[in-house]
């Protein structure tokens, strides 16, 4: 009886546990003596001595938790060196965000030592939470290991996905606390894969006039390393694409003054961190659209509800993610939702969004359990959107998912087919990435790329807020489809270049006037930048390879330029979003470089970015790592930072130096 009794006890804790709850509870934590935020500290809720929860507080030393039933809470922040701070009698209001803010004081108790700190919600055990081990320094010298993450082995396990957890878990369940500073599980990561590309190298345009790719909007990769990075983590190098991250950010372009769905604009300008050399920015911007002019739209919200979807971040923070999506949504358009584990099934029928109530409570219903067919899923979202398919209007499937596919169709070539095929239909397909650990980055890479959608990763409310809220058009409406760049460089004036970024958008020069071939989606609104790093020809350069005079070539017709004053021709095509056939467009860009200082601020900051992208993905053509340099680059639009995301960007730059390290030692 006993045993059975522990078993549905299990089965019903966490769908209990996880019922979205409007309730929350925000702050900041800061230390006392100086008001500068606790960063990584830890924020524990308890309620009759039983912790019932708890978060990290990130780089602000801001924290928040959400899914609270309302009550009374204790609240403790605790931080390495410092006293831990509890606040007793908290009144947790419902329906509503409470904010506490907490300031901590210097503790006077001080150990030269590393705390190496292991919590973890045990199955049956409510009033033991947590355990820990402490190595000391004169420990390590003697262990026959080297590095933190061979250390933290030593003293604490961690816990997977697979393992059962009911109260206060998450997918990290486990933190390790080096002097303070956190360190994740070595095996942690290892769960997420991600595609594996090479860098860009120079080209000689005698040999390579063109380059040719398909743009890019996603932004997930920008919001998916600021998460590793506010863990205290450098990212992996295959996580940072570079157009990602520059993409991420508003750069205020001119507004498209033609009747294309899109302008394009070109500026040649010396290049801050290789001397000598110079870099071509390329922008597009696409037109804003009105909501009175934005078309009917035909929405499936396509959710993982599969086992691996139970963490806070993920399905709960789902659920609130698609009911800001519905606030945006017009009386007259259409919502569906589909749900998937083990198969796939219809949690709501296709319904107009003046149903408001009908599809809130659908979302609340939502609890995770299972394996994931998301194979499955996806065919019956087509099938749905199809079904309620409108001519000339926004039909459109949005999934939510770690990517975690394990039962059907799941690897990642028959995925590509099965998107290929759908997107005949006429039906746009967004991916919204959430979670850590067992992130299927590279899935989600092919389903966005082959279903002419976007991909974000939402890792909080506030990315939630940015991708289907401020930049709600963006996201959803289409303006141009099969959108392409292809630029000849003027070997006259151009002895090598490179594009920096957009590795797995490249495109062969055949593929610019075949309208048969995918490229990549704009919406409205959304502005796209590529940066080339430019070699002139007559400067010296390290990048540039030596090789023999040829002995078998026509030097005369090998192409030697023209003098004409013109650096490159910029070419683009795009199709409208319901025609089959594109329109070329060109522009000539002058070869006179300006200089860095009298480049506009906007753009000097979208080249910080990218310089803070090589550097993480450890780029082969720059010279150490010149961290001060983006500072300077970005420091002036950051101080005008309307939305906070580029004064966001500088925080993150100085953690990243402050962690970028070969190897710590502990001494």
């Amino acid at each position: 009886m006993k045993k059975i009794t522990l078993f549905l006890a299990i089965a019903i804790l966490p769908m209990t546990h996880y019922s979205y709850c409007q309730t929350a509870l925000e702050g900041k934590v800061t230390q006392a003596d100086t008001g500068e935020p606790v960063i990584f500290g830890t924020v524990a809720v308890f309620q009759d001595s039983v912790l019932v929860t708890g978060t990290d507080t990130d780089i602000d030393g801001n924290y928040f938790i959400y899914n609270l039933s309302p009550g009374v809470y204790d609240i403790e922040a605790s931080y390495v060196g410092l006293t831990t701070t509890r606040i007793t009698d908290i009144i947790v209001k419902a329906n509503k965000t409470n904010r506490l803010d907490i300031v901590m004081s210097v503790s006077n108790n001080l150990l030269e030592q590393v705390v190496v700190t292991q919590y973890c919600a045990k199955l049956i055990d409510s009033d033991n939470t947590t355990s820990g081990a402490i190595v000391t320094s004169e420990s390590i010298k003697s262990l026959p290991i080297k590095g933190i993450n061979n250390i933290v082995g030593t003293a604490a396990g961690y816990a997977t996905e697979s393992q059962i957890t009911i109260r206060g878990s998450r997918s990290d369940p486990t933190i390790y606390c080096v002097d303070g500073v956190r360190v994740r599980n070595p095996s942690y990561e290892d769960q997420e894969t991600y595609a594996t590309f090479k860098e860009n190298t120079f080209a000689n345009p005698v040999d390579e006039a063109l380059s040719t790719l398909s743009i890019d909007v996603d932004r997930a990769a920008y919001s998916n390393v600021r998460r590793f990075l506010e863990q205290g983590q450098m990212p992996p190098v295959d996580a940072v694409r570079i157009e990602e991250m520059v993409n991420y950010f508003d750069y205020k372009y001119s507004e498209p003054e033609s009747d294309h769905p899109f302008d394009t604009y070109a500026q040649l300008v010396d290049c801050p961190w290789n001397i000598g050399h110079q870099l071509l920015h390329v922008s597009l911007q696409a037109k804003r659209l009105k909501t009175d002019e934005l078309p009917n739209s035909n929405l499936v919200f396509l959710i993982d509800v599969s086992g691996s979807m139970s963490s806070a971040n993920k399905l709960p923070l789902v659920i609130s993610s698609f009911k800001l999506l519905l606030d945006q949504l017009r009386p007259t358009d259409r919502v569906a939702i589909v749900t998937y584990a083990g198969s796939a099934g219809v949690a709501l029928e296709s319904t107009p969004a003046s149903e408001k109530d009908k599809i809130i409570h659908a979302l609340n219903l939502l609890q995770s359990g299972g394996s994931t067919a998301g194979a499955e899923g996806i065919l019956t979202a087509y099938q749905i959107a199809k079904e309620n398919f409108i001519k000339g209007g926004n039909n459109r499937v949005i999934l939510a998912t770690d990517g975690d596919f394990n039962v059907g169709v799941s690897d990642n070539d028959s995925l590509e087919k099965l998107i290929e095929k759908e997107r005949k239909s006429g039906v746009f397909f967004s991916i919204l990435g959430y979670g850590m650990g067992n992130y299927k980055d590279d899935k989600m890479q092919i389903l966005a790329q082959k279903g002419n959608g976007n991909h974000a990763y939402i890792d909080n409310m506030k990315e939630a807020y940015k991708v289907l809220v401020t930049e709600f058009s963006g996201t959803v409406f289409t303006v141009a489809k099969d959108v392409k760049i292809q630029i000849e460089f003027n070997p006259a004036y151009v002895q090598a270049y490179r594009l920096i970024g957009y590795e797995s958008r490249l495109l062969a020069k055949e593929d610019f006037n075949n309208d048969m071939k995918d490229a990549g989606e704009m919406g409205a609104g959304h502005a796209v930048t590529a940066i080339y790093e430019i070699i002139p020809v007559g400067a010296n350069s390290q990048y540039v390879g030596q090789v023999d005079e040829l002995q078998y070539q026509n030097l005369k017709k090998s192409g030697q330029g023209i003098q004409n004053g013109e650096l490159a021709i910029l070419k683009t095509r795009y199709k409208l979003p319901d025609e089959d056939q594109s329109t070329k467009r060109d522009i000539k860009i002058s070869v006179k470089a300006t200089p860095i200082d009298n480049v506009n601020e906007e753009i000097k900051f979208g080249l910080g970015v990218a310089l803070f992208g090589q550097i993480l993905r450890q780029s082969d053509y720059l010279q150490g790592k010149p961290y001060d340099l983006i500072m300077t680059l970005c420091n002036d639009a950051s101080t005008r930072d309307g939305d906070g995301d580029k004064s966001e960007f500088m925080k993150l730059v100085k953690l990243a130096k402050a962690m970028d390290v070969e190897t710590m030692v502990v001494r």
